[in-house]
């Protein structure tokens, strides 16, 4: 499939907005769409390219409420903490000290959109480790997450199981979202629309921006 809201085990797709139209206290946080996930790069996404379009029109619906996300790499190998070491020994391309900077930027299309929408930067997979992006969400009193973005099962799957855990509804913009494998986005998307379906909502883009006229 790799595209659009999974089927549950009667052919059903859990999708829509549960809790009706977000409203004024919302943020569309859109997740790692940046250069060195473009094609020419070993972290390419191959169908990055496919969902743009559906993440410009969120974006452009909700300029001032987006905030991109960026990972950022390490700067050189000693600066990878745990894990994160033998990940970039298996990736020492990405450390920043080795890539032209320009990846770390979002895509041109999105780019755009800069400085009305925001950057939000962090060295991991999730947006909420270090506490920064929830303090800044909470003084604004938002409460609602629209998501789009990638990776469907990593990146963007780091940041909805944070806000699941931190209590702020969250729309995943279903056919907004990419992954680098089909079989794992497939599978994640599952989870997103039957195991956490009352705590998820998945509306694609159409519907979505229909439903916030």
């Amino acid at each position: 499939m790799a595209f659009g809201t999974q089927p549950d085990k009667d052919g059903k797709v859990n999708e829509g907005l549960i809790y009706g139209p977000p409203g004024d206290r919302t943020v569309h946080l859109c997740i790692d769409m940046q250069r060195m996930f473009d094609k020419g790069s070993p972290w390419a996404v191959e169908w990055l390219r496919r969902v743009l379009p559906q993440v410009c029109q969120v974006v452009e619906r909700l300029p001032s409420q987006t905030i991109f996300t960026r990972f950022i790499p390490p700067e050189t190998l000693d600066d990878a903490p745990g894990t994160w070491r033998p990940y970039y020994e298996k990736w020492p391309q990405m450390l920043r000290q080795n890539i032209d900077p320009d990846w770390l930027r979002l895509l041109p299309e999105l780019e755009l959109h800069l400085p009305t929408a925001r950057i939000f930067d962090k060295p991991v997979y999730s947006p909420w480790m270090d506490g920064r992006l929830h303090r800044m969400l909470q003084e604004e009193r938002i409460d609602t997450l629209i998501m789009t973005g990638g990776e469907t099962d990593v990146c963007l799957l780091g940041a909805v199981m944070g806000a699941v855990d931190l209590g702020y509804r969250v729309i995943i913009v279903s056919d907004a979202l990419c992954s680098s494998t089909d079989e794992t986005h497939d599978a994640t998307m599952e989870i997103y629309a039957n195991r956490f379906g009352q705590q998820i909502e998945m509306i694609q883009t159409e519907k979505l921006l229909a439903a916030m006229v």
